[in-house]
């Protein structure tokens, strides 16, 4: 892509920070499940005890591991990536940092990963489950009437592309299963080495993406043919920010 057309995506992109560490959440998931090995851990959760000491290797823990410890055992998402907290949810713990209300000993609540996004190598797939950065907990019902609840994650959004509707810092729900364009809606896409939000929209052999603060940012039209460059990685649904 051309370097000019570079220049006016930048601004609405997805950021990540640190993590915890893999080992140190792997040790939590076996002393849980009174696990003795790796090769036990592994079987419980449906992958090869490669795939177990791949994560620990790479410091990296795929979200869907949490996830599916947290709906078949009740495990603490926080308790596994922190050690604080209570090991099981049952026992009256979910985070009170929850983006929907105050969820302590109530029932009905998912977690949703906030992840690092970043581009695979090679084939240029979005990998967004490598390191979980935290949990936020949303009502299950209200999750449900909006999009597929295995496939939402969280990301946080850096510069002023998209002001005043996302500002630096906002973090974003994104629904990874929804790839099909809606006339002025927000997702967030690839643009080569990058992932931005923007809106998008369609015209006759166009991909049209625009930012919101369009005083200081061009619409952006990708013909049809040069978009393998582009990618719709999912729809934004919901969005939060800190007030200061």
């Amino acid at each position: 892509m051309a370097a000019k057309a570079q220049k006016k995506l930048q601004g609405s992109k997805i950021v990540s920070s640190e993590g915890f560490g893999a080992a140190q959440i792997i040790a939590r998931m076996m002393q849980a499940l009174n696990l003795p090995t790796q090769s036990a851990l592994a079987e419980e959760l449906g992958v090869s005890r490669g795939a177990v000491s791949d994560a620990k290797a790479k410091d990296k823990i795929p979200a869907e591991w949490m996830l599916k410890l947290f709906r078949g055992h009740g495990l603490n998402p926080f308790w596994m990536e922190t050690g604080r907290g209570a090991m099981y949810l049952d026992q009256g713990t979910v985070r009170e940092d929850s983006p929907t209300g105050p969820a302590r000993g109530e029932e009905g609540f998912d977690f949703i990963p906030l992840v690092e996004a970043k581009l695979s190598g090679g084939g240029g797939s979005v990998e967004t489950e490598d390191r979980v950065l935290g949990y936020y907990a949303f009502r299950r019902a209200w999750l449900n009437g909006r999009g597929k609840i295995d496939s939402m994650r969280l990301m946080r959004v850096t510069g002023q592309s998209m002001e005043p509707t996302l500002e630096d810092e906002d973090v974003v729900l994104v629904d990874l299963s929804q790839h099909d364009i809606l006339a002025g809606k927000i997702y967030a896409v690839r643009m080569d080495d990058e992932i931005v939000v923007k809106r998008l929209e369609k015209k006759p052999g166009m991909l049209v993406l625009l930012s919101d603060n369009r005083r200081f940012y061009d619409p952006l039209e990708v013909p049809v043919g040069e978009q393998l460059n582009v990618q719709v990685i999912g729809r934004v649904i919901w969005m939060a920010r800190e007030m200061m």
